[in-house]
């Protein structure tokens, strides 16, 4: 396993990460199974995995209950991220969607973000947490000052509960406040070979201030994977429900894995892998989040994390990425 620094602290993470919104079950996962889940984490750590991601909405707390099982009696061996900003607790916030009949807003204000730490710290039986992300900014009509949220995460830092400060989903100029007030080492956000938004924005200041970029759904909900086919694509429920690629944007991203594949096969590795390598050759600042449920994820996982691949891999890769991004435009 290979290692990187997380932004300029002292944390040394594995470059793939253990994603653990899968093990949080609910409507999204509704066949998740906790002794499995114990048992890939566990299987993870063995295999040099070191970093767990998390947040309390992941099955409204249950994720959180689950890692904390699995590591103990090995928690310093783990880096632990989890999050704040998505809140349930009362009416207090901007409503975003309601989940498994919880109504969920946005709120970062110093009451909750402090009842939010503590009851993290409960479910996941530590005495502390190495990365806590704002999980999404602030939105309309409930703003807290992002000055307010950041002087909660430094007291919370100075305190001993977080260790490391990150943000999730934010735009540039959210990480440049974070930055003027010392207050973040990692920023997470999307980003797979259909999806490279990152490279526009985040990427470049990531690399350009010591930051890491924590990038999630790399292998974009199973499709880079080559699980699927034309003809036999996956049903648009759970975590797929919603999402573009396996509706309007399908075709044009088949036609990318199509690619991707064969190119991996002629490197004698498989798509989930090169797709995983693609992102971590891309900047030294970039970690990979994966989303495991069960111990037979982790071998793609593994092999992309120790895949080197050169210049020529990824100039192919970047104009099948490109096609992709031509026949399937973001739109608004």
């Amino acid at each position: 396993m290979k290692y990187r620094p997380i932004g300029r602290s002292s944390l040394k993470a594995s470059v793939v990460t253990f994603g653990a919104m899968g093990i949080g079950g609910g409507f999204r996962y509704p066949d998740a199974d906790d002794a499995v889940s114990v048992r890939a984490v566990r299987a993870a750590l063995d295999r040099g995995i070191n970093v767990i991601d998390t947040a309390p909405v992941y099955g409204f707390g249950h994720s959180e209950e689950v890692i904390g099982e699995a590591i103990r009696g090995r928690r310093d061996d783990v880096i632990v991220a989890t999050k704040c900003g998505l809140w349930w607790g009362d009416d207090e916030g901007s409503y975003r969607f309601t989940w498994d009949g919880h109504a969920v807003k946005r709120n970062l204000s110093p009451r909750t973000i402090r009842i939010e730490v503590e009851e993290s710290l409960r479910r996941l039986g530590t005495d502390r947490i190495d990365i806590y992300y704002t999980h999404n900014p602030a939105m309309p009509p409930f703003m807290t000052p992002i000055e307010d949220t950041i002087a909660t995460l430094i007291e919370l830092r100075d305190e001993g509960k977080i260790l490391t400060i990150g943000a999730s989903n934010c735009p540039p100029e959210d990480v440049e406040t974070y930055l003027a007030h010392d207050a973040i080492e990692i920023v997470q956000r999307r980003y797979s070979l259909l999806a490279r938004g990152v490279r526009d924005d985040i990427l470049p200041l990531c690399a350009s201030t010591g930051l890491s970029l924590h990038a999630y759904s790399p292998l974009a909900n199973g499709l880079l994977t080559g699980a699927f086919t034309r003809s036999t694509p996956p049903a648009r429920a759970g975590s797929r429900r919603d999402d573009p690629l396996f509706g309007d944007r399908f075709g044009a991203a088949m036609d990318l894995v199509e690619g991707l594949t064969a190119v991996a096969s002629s490197l004698g590795t498989t798509p989930g892998a090169l797709a995983i390598a693609y992102l971590l050759a891309s900047s030294d600042a970039v970690n990979v989040i994966c989303g495991i449920r069960r111990e037979s994820h982790l071998d793609d996982i593994i092999a992309g994390a120790g895949l080197d691949i050169d210049a020529s891999v990824t100039a192919v890769l970047d104009e099948l990425a490109q096609d992709f991004e031509a026949a399937a435009p973001v739109t608004a």
